[in-house]
């Protein structure tokens, strides 16, 4: 009994039990099963990369005051970060991997950097 592949139609040669004719096929069936899952993964961690540059080029000496208007002119987006920390104080740190930033009083935000 011949099988074809489900991918582009060739014929499949080899085990009884195999699927596809080849790994470029096999690879575009796996691809194409999780592209949707890839695609967020990929937004999210764009935008976080986004957000730790803009923080890194704000921060370049570990600690630092900037505006929100600053933030938002450069695109930063307040709802992505890996952390948040929060002191004993109640102070709230939202952080981008080790690049930090704390809200302040009348839009400013105090930008820190975690040392490791």
């Amino acid at each position: 009994m011949q099988k074809n592949c489900p991918i582009c139609g060739d014929k499949i040669i080899g085990r009884a039990d195999k699927k596809f004719c080849s790994d470029y096929c096999r690879n575009s069936h796996n691809n194409q099963l999780n592209k949707d899952s890839k695609n967020l993964i990929r937004n999210i961690n764009n935008l976080l990369r986004k957000n730790y540059r803009i923080l890194e080029e704000l921060n370049p000496k570990e600690k630092t005051k900037t505006t929100k208007t600053k933030l938002i002119a450069k695109g930063f987006d307040f709802q992505h970060f890996t952390s948040i920390y929060v002191t004993k104080t109640g102070n709230t740190y939202y952080f981008v991997y080790d690049q930090g930033y704390l809200p302040l009083e009348n839009e400013f935000y105090a930008l820190v950097k975690r040392n490791s």
